[in-house]
């Protein structure tokens, strides 16, 4: 359901309440539509991918986000935290992705999040920074 604070189109609703970020970026992911989904990032975003490895711009998180599309499946959220400061908001969200796979495969994924939404001029909120696998344990070295 859209509220009032949802900004609506034929492909895309923002928040204009940090509130309601995690519900649209449920909206946007779950259409399984880049496109789509790609209007919740800022044109310079940075997507962290599960490598560790820090992906820059909507043209390389497009690439990211197709291996999650591709699965068919859709993306359930827990939200653990939202933190407000003006125009930032730091989110902590555990996800899952669980079921059989377009493909017959069965998918089990899941994490816990370390996301940052900034609320633009027009005073919609969008993701700046997208790490999804942010609180796993990666090498560094």
């Amino acid at each position: 359901m859209i509220g009032q604070n949802f900004v609506e189109s034929s492909v895309y609703s923002l928040s204009k309440t940090p509130e309601g970020i995690v519900d649209s970026f449920l909206a946007h992911m779950n259409s399984f539509h880049t496109e789509t989904m790609l209007r919740f990032y800022e044109e310079d975003a940075i997507f962290i991918n599960d490598n560790g490895e820090p992906r820059r711009g909507r043209l390389e998180i497009a690439r990211e986000l197709d291996c999650f599309f591709k699965f068919g499946l859709p993306i359930k959220i827990t939200t653990r935290n939202v933190y407000v400061d003006g125009n930032l908001a730091s989110l902590i969200l555990g996800w899952s992705i669980a079921g059989i796979a377009n493909n017959g495969e069965k998918i089990c994924m899941r994490g816990t999040s370390n996301d940052y939404a900034k609320r633009g001029t027009d005073g919609y909120w969008r993701y700046w920074f997208e790490n999804p696998f942010g609180v796993q344990v990666r090498s560094l070295f």
